[in-house]
């Protein structure tokens, strides 16, 4: 099975993740950020990934530091769950509409961390959320993940659908490049013949 475990531990949070890249699109997140939650549930719904998040952090200064953790342990699982990347598609693309939103998400699972993040959020805040806190997630995941990802915002008026479509998007994009190529054989996608963050 391809599964990532983490724990990620400081004064400032304690945060438990797992992926499993070969799920059922399970969702187990407690993190005291109700709308991150909400969108973690999404990942794991759209993705097909099985997704287990307990986060404790100190959301009395505010959410910035669990959500950076949680993203950081997230995209170390990830890291640990694709192995060597043998077989793998690599590449994912997928554009997902929510009502008048419209958000396209790009990915390769390169081994070189970089973000493109081109989204105006109309809004501060969805509830409690900070909106500034959507593009620290993705920089978070994308910097231990070893992940290029390109965000794009297409069209959208309200903060909450433009957000569930980044995510939606972002989780179908990710299902694309995880999945086995039949035609590789099992062999890595790369004429370096090899894909890490080395």
């Amino acid at each position: 099975a391809r599964i990532g475990e983490v724990t990620r531990k400081t004064k400032e949070t304690d945060v438990k993740v797992s992926i499993n890249l070969d799920g059922t699109g399970v969702c187990r997140s407690s993190t005291g950020i109700p709308f991150l939650d909400h969108m973690l549930d999404q990942i794991a719904s759209h993705g097909l990934f099985d997704v287990n998040v307990m986060a404790k952090g100190d959301l009395h200064i505010d959410d910035h530091h669990t959500n950076e953790d949680i993203a950081l342990a997230l995209g170390t699982a990830l890291l640990q769950a694709l192995g060597d990347r043998k077989g793998i598609s690599r590449f994912g693309d997928f554009t997902a509409p929510l009502d008048e939103a419209l958000v396209h998400v790009v990915l390769d699972l390169s081994g070189r961390p970089f973000l493109a993040y081109d989204m105006d959020i109309p809004t501060e805040r969805v509830g409690t959320y900070d909106t500034q806190l959507v593009e620290h997630f993705f920089q978070s995941l994308v910097n231990t993940s070893g992940m290029t990802l390109h965000i794009r915002k297409l069209s959208g008026k309200n903060s909450h659908h433009i957000i569930e479509a980044c995510f939606k998007a972002f989780a179908r994009a990710l299902r694309k490049a995880t999945e086995y190529d039949e035609r590789r054989m099992g062999s890595i996608p790369s004429s370096k013949g090899v894909l890490s963050r080395a």
